[in-house]
């Protein structure tokens, strides 16, 4: 355990597998290149079926990533952009697409926004994460609502 939080229980709440150095280790041999430095420092320790997209990659088979936020504010802080960072290395290092999901129907159907803010928001996050430098050619942003 680290600090105050329980890892080992959120790994078995959320049904992940913890990232141990011979998956980082995988990660570069298959990549040729550097694990990005918040694998190698621990920031991300756990993972959902990486070693399933690590399996399909080394195979040749179609891979995509996947990941989403769900739109509460202007702009988007450092602590949300980092899963955002990552993915970009991830859609780089192993050259794949990227798909987005934001979910602005969970702000106004649990959080009491209304369905304009809660699209303004999801418009305005979608242009922080397209900062982040993620491949135009490889990367699908949707909104839930799509209307």
């Amino acid at each position: 355990m680290r600090g105050r939080t329980d890892y080992p229980k959120l790994v078995e709440k959320f049904g992940c597998s913890e990232i141990s150095s011979e998956l980082i280790d995988r990660v570069e041999r298959l990549t040729r290149k550097p694990a990005h430095p918040f694998l190698k420092r621990g920031m991300f320790f756990a993972h959902r079926d990486l070693e399933d997209f690590l399996d399909g990659y080394e195979r040749g088979a179609p891979v995509y990533l996947y990941t989403g936020r769900g739109p509460s504010s202007d702009s988007l802080h450092f602590g949300h952009l980092v899963p955002f960072l990552f993915a970009k290395y991830l859609q780089d290092a192993f050259d794949a697409p990227l798909v987005i999901q934001l979910t602005d129907d969970e702000k106004f159907l649990w959080k009491g926004m209304t369905v304009d803010e809660a699209m303004r928001l999801a418009r305005e996050n979608a242009k922080d994460i397209i900062a982040c430098g993620l491949d135009v050619e490889k990367t699908f942003i949707f909104r839930i609502s799509a209307t």
